[in-house]
């Protein structure tokens, strides 16, 4: 989307983590020009997660669908040359923005489901519960940097 990731952001944080019904509701009021386009971002997503119920057998209730992830990353930079005075010329950059939405599955009582959907539709991932006594792997001690001759001399 021609638009600056920045811009991009302040309507995809409204979204995050919220209802598919509330965020398009939500997108619907906003008054800002990439709301539309991140509106019919979501709908794609939604329409994929519906193909991956319906043609594919994977199991996704549409009702409890929420936004799990809406990134905005940084596009291709383009870089234009505005006319100044005396001959001059200012360089400016348009900005273009990556948009990405994933869609995820709750159950009634608010917990997580290990389905994901994202805007490409192809991609379905399960993602593994966290254990809660799991413990990190302890890293090595860094070893000692060896002396070199002429500190060991002093």
């Amino acid at each position: 989307m021609r638009v600056s990731p920045q811009k991009a952001r302040l309507v995809l944080n409204l979204i995050k983590g919220r209802r598919v019904e509330d965020a398009r509701s939500t997108l619907l009021f906003t008054k800002k020009r990439v709301a539309e386009t991140v509106s019919k971002l979501l709908q794609s997503a939604i329409d994929n997660a519906n193909y991956l119920s319906t043609e594919k057998g994977l199991d996704i209730d549409l009702d409890n669908l929420y936004v799990k992830q809406a990134v905005a990353n940084d596009g291709p930079r383009m870089k234009r040359i505005r006319p100044a005075p005396m001959g001059r010329a200012y360089r400016y950059v348009r900005r273009i923005a990556h948009l990405e939405i994933v869609l995820a599955q709750r159950n009634k009582n608010g917990a997580p489901v290990a389905t994901v959907v994202t805007e490409e539709g192809a991609a379905k991932t399960a993602v593994p519960a966290k254990k809660a006594g799991a413990k990190a792997k302890a890293k090595a001690p860094a070893k000692k940097k060896a002396v070199g001759k002429k500190a060991a001399k002093k």
